[in-house]
């Protein structure tokens, strides 16, 4: 498997979060609409048997990872810092990535870090008063519908109601990691895709104007550290049934109530099967490390998450980043 980073230029507001699952599907979507079904179906072959053609990441800071999921009493005390403050601490530099996994929570920066050291300060300004506290900030838009028989909004499904938007900090960089099997498909046609995705638009309301992005194909390396025995991801995953050591595996799980996207959001149910799923930032010790940088499985077929789309897949795989997780941090 090969590996490439997409950097994102964010030219709207988003109504969905840029989640690695989701971006998968609308991959799929994406390469149905340029090649047709029976090429997206070639791709497929094999998803749920360990052999996914491509497997994205979240949207991630560009030159950050996300801090793993273990638990703050597993690493050394900061001096003088409040834990308060150290729980905002989610963002790792790549720069650090090559110290010890027990030094990483003292060089972990918050969103409001991450921001300052990307976007200059105002002249004049502090950075704390110039600056976001987050990379994506929730903004409330008024929508309404029209009654075209009296001309006006009214009460019912023409009541005005508000939505909230997702909006990016100017100046911040946000990329994508991919893991794609080169065989099956090329850097240059996944850069292509994800400029389709983008044009379009990504989640909810891309319809009125919303998550639209370009795409710009990077040359970087794929960061990892020596002696690797563990796997930090990049994206949500189901790590279920894969033997993974339970001591030494950490996580947050969250429940995905997946949507059809595309042309199905139309047809008569576009609800799948809730899966369970583990954050980013998920920290697992598989019995045996991974030839290739992904982990997890691939969910769904045989009418598992969809009776409307039998053959619909979920992303349940993720990049991920191999990382030596000392012995002394096992709980």
């Amino acid at each position: 498997m090969d590996t490439l980073t997409l950097r994102l230029r964010l030219r709207s507001p988003f109504g969905s979060p840029l989640l690695g699952d989701t971006l998968f599907g609308q991959l799929c979507w994406a390469l149905r609409n340029r090649e047709g079904d029976s090429s997206l179906q070639e791709r497929l072959d094999g998803y749920t048997a360990g052999r996914p053609f491509a497997v994205v990441s979240d949207a991630l800071p560009l030159g950050y990872l996300p801090r793993p999921a273990l638990p703050l009493s597993l690493f050394p005390e900061i001096a003088g810092a409040e834990r308060k403050q150290v729980k905002k601490r989610v963002w790792l530099p790549l720069a650090a990535l090559q110290r010890p996994v027990t030094e990483w929570l003292a060089h972990c920066q918050s969103e409001a870090e991450v921001i300052a050291a990307s976007v200059p300060a105002k002249a004049g300004e502090t950075a704390s008063a110039t600056h976001s506290p987050a990379l994506m900030t929730l903004h409330p838009q008024p929508h309404n519908s029209i009654n075209r028989l009296t001309g006006t909004t009214g009460r019912g499904e023409f009541a005005p109601y508000t939505q909230m938007q997702r909006w990016a900090v100017d100046g911040v960089e946000l990329c994508l990691r991919l893991v794609f099997d080169a065989e099956r498909i090329s850097a240059e046609t996944l850069t292509e895709l994800f400029n389709d995705i983008g044009s379009v638009g990504f989640g909810r309301d891309a319809s009125i104007g919303l998550g639209k992005f370009e795409v710009e194909l990077l040359s970087a390396p794929w960061p990892g550290q020596p002696d690797a025995n563990a796997c930090l991801t990049l994206a949500p995953c189901a790590p279920q049934g894969l033997g993974c050591r339970a001591e030494r595996s950490f996580y947050e799980v969250f429940t995905r109530f997946g949507r059809h996207g595309d042309a199905a959001v139309q047809g008569v149910n576009p609800f799948k099967t809730p899966v369970l799923l583990a954050r980013a930032g998920a920290l697992l010790t598989p019995s045996r490390m991974p030839n290739d940088p992904l982990i997890g499985q691939g969910l769904g077929a045989n009418g598992q998450l969809s009776k409307v789309i039998p053959e619909t897949v979920q992303q349940g795989y993720a990049p991920c980043i191999a990382v030596h997780l000392p012995e002394e941090m096992t709980p």
